[in-house]
């Protein structure tokens, strides 16, 4: 029941009805900082979810939920914002809760509260400044617009989600739909609720239960049991409007979503988490080229032979074996595989051969050390095999001759946008994976004045890991893939050996071959 529909009742009922209704809710609320809004806040202010996800549109009283949460139900509590510049609006909002500042330390950003209880604000501007909240224990770890944080962010912090007397604890987030690819993975991870492809779509506030398997997320039933006797947790989506909070609606707040340019009016006004954001105008590859490339990919592979195959290399450690292949236009999905899964050299050659077809080329990353091992496997196989070194100078430009490139890893992202152009008639086909499309869409470029002329210089790799959370293997395997025939790759010095030793027993034979002829002449 909405809080219009409330009120309508409560008009209704006699004069002596309605106050005697008005005086028992003033008994029940008095000295309580915040009654939630009947509608959706009420439905997440009870929420039996693990992991609560309240928002979509602006004004829908998100900020208010967890400051009310955090001062009422859960203590000790954690509010996050990225920026702790960002802080603000929620230290007014809890001043004006407490009617007070009275308990906040600003420096430390710690508010101690009349009942004893604390809230602590912070915010998480780097990916690293998420260890500062190793160990923390809170009962409720608040995310205020959860899409500005990163995927391993979140992930971590929540790790540390306990009570030591055994008290409920909860996870809530807030936020409008994401404005960048980098904060899809909030419709990824709550897919039931915001994708609109999901085969099994839940409704606002339904509980769904999640574990991981083999380092994935898994829907699994409530009652599942893990190997290890882990149970799942819980994750529920409730969409707000800003109707849904008639005090701000009756400002003509609005009017005032109702004049913003269109792309930013769906989200805000109407909380669309359809994917039409505007891009970074540094942004090398435009989000629009790469969903059209994945519109155009087929399950089935294309009877054509096996172009190539890339290998971004973990050896141990967080991150993924990204192994991809390709058919000309057509691009595999990938086979990934856990760095733990893959602690030598001879291990990922003997999943890049397991994947090879038609005896085509493997390109593998050698840029970061881990790809040398495994390339000297390869070479022994007799695997037409080359590195990839990023940091390699290159001697190309981009198409209209116009731009240098700053090295080989600029020119094989730029050239793989060229790839991309509908402009051109592109036809290149990228499976439908929001990790890939996220990673594509991470690279940022510079022109910079060089010599005589410019070049293009794409933005290091740790820019792009700060920026995702993560490391952009699966973007940097496909950017590999593309690049598996152009100038600058390097065999491998086993390679290089091996086809010396290869020349040198031809020639072997062939001056064998020769002599005896000669032999057979004088006789």
């Amino acid at each position: 029941m909405q809080l219009s529909e409330v009120l309508a009742a409560l008009d209704a009922l006699p004069p002596e009805a309605r106050q005697e209704v008005i005086d028992e809710a003033l008994n029940a609320s008095a000295g309580r900082y915040m009654i939630p809004n009947p509608g959706p806040q009420t439905d997440a202010w009870f929420s039996q979810a693990d992991e609560t996800f309240y928002g979509g549109a602006a004004g829908g009283g998100k900020t208010t939920l967890i400051c009310g949460l955090g001062l009422e139900e859960y203590q000790p509590a954690l509010i996050l914002r990225r920026q702790a510049t960002q802080l603000k609006g929620i230290e007014d909002e809890l001043a004006r809760m407490l009617g007070t500042r009275d308990g906040y330390n600003s420096q430390s950003h710690v508010w101690r509260l009349p009942t004893g209880g604390t809230i602590e604000l912070g915010g998480v501007p780097h990916e690293a400044d998420k260890e500062k909240y190793q160990g923390r224990a809170h009962r409720l770890k608040a995310f205020d617009e959860i899409t500005q944080f990163t995927e391993t962010q979140y992930r971590y912090i929540i790790g540390w989600l306990r009570d030591a007397q055994g008290r409920r604890c909860r996870v809530v987030c807030t936020g409008n739909p994401p404005t960048s690819a980098e904060g899809m993975w909030v419709v990824r991870y709550w897919s039931p609720w915001l994708d609109k492809s999901h085969p099994n779509p839940a409704a606002s506030g339904e509980l769904r239960w999640f574990t991981t398997i083999d380092g994935e997320d898994r829907e699994v039933d409530a009652d599942y049991v893990g190997p290890r006797g882990e149970r799942p947790r819980s994750r529920t989506f409730i969409r707000s409007m800003l109707e849904d909070n008639p005090d701000l609606m009756a400002t003509g707040y609005a009017s005032q979503l109702e004049s913003l340019p269109d792309e930013i009016r769906e989200r805000l006004r109407y909380g669309s988490f359809e994917p039409d954001g505007k891009d970074d105008p540094w942004q090398v590859i435009p989000t629009k080229w790469i969903r059209e490339a994945q519109a155009r990919w087929i399950s089935t592979p294309p009877e054509l032979p096996m172009t190539a195959v890339a290998a971004d290399i973990a050896q141990g450690g967080p991150d993924k074996t990204q192994i991809q292949s390709r058919r000309d236009w057509w691009y595999s999905p990938f086979a990934s595989y856990p760095g733990s899964d893959t602690p030598d050299g001879p291990t990922a050659a003997g999943l890049i051969i397991k994947e090879m077809r038609d005896r085509c080329r493997v390109v593998v990353d050698a840029g970061g050390g881990y790809g040398g091992d495994t390339l000297t496997q390869l070479a022994h196989a007799d695997v037409d095999c080359f590195g990839f070194k990023g940091g390699n100078a290159s001697a190309s430009s981009t198409r209209e001759g116009m731009y240098g490139f700053y090295n080989l890893r600029a020119q094989a992202v730029w050239q793989f946008r060229e790839q991309l152009d509908p402009a051109y008639g592109s036809r290149i086909a990228l499976p439908p994976d929001p990790e890939l499309e996220a990673d594509l869409a991470a690279f940022r470029y510079e022109i910079r004045a060089r010599g005589g002329g410019e070049e293009i210089i794409v933005l290091p790799k740790e820019l792009m890991r700060e920026q995702l959370g993560r490391s952009p293997d699966k973007g940097d395997t496909t950017i590999m893939l593309s690049a598996s025939s152009i100038g600058g790759l390097r065999r491998p010095k086993a390679a290089q050996e091996r086809r010396e030793q290869s020349r040198m027993r031809l020639q072997s034979v062939t001056s064998n071959s020769a002599l005896k002829a000669k032999l057979r002449g004088k006789r």
